[in-house]
């Protein structure tokens, strides 16, 4: 094996920049959604848990 083989896929700081750019925006989404749907069932109320089988 060569030097490169060993040392994997080596990202340029623009890419690493822009890898925690996304990775920064997925987190948002997805706390964005929690706090959706955590809004959601408190404005629903206790009858979201009172329903036929």
């Amino acid at each position: 094996m060569n030097q490169r083989d060993d040392e994997g896929i080596v990202l340029t700081e623009a890419q690493k920049k822009a890898r925690r750019s996304r990775s920064i925006a997925l987190a948002l989404v997805l706390a964005a959604l929690v706090v959706l749907f955590y809004v959601i069932t408190l404005v629903k109320g206790p009858g979201v848990l009172v329903r036929p089988l």
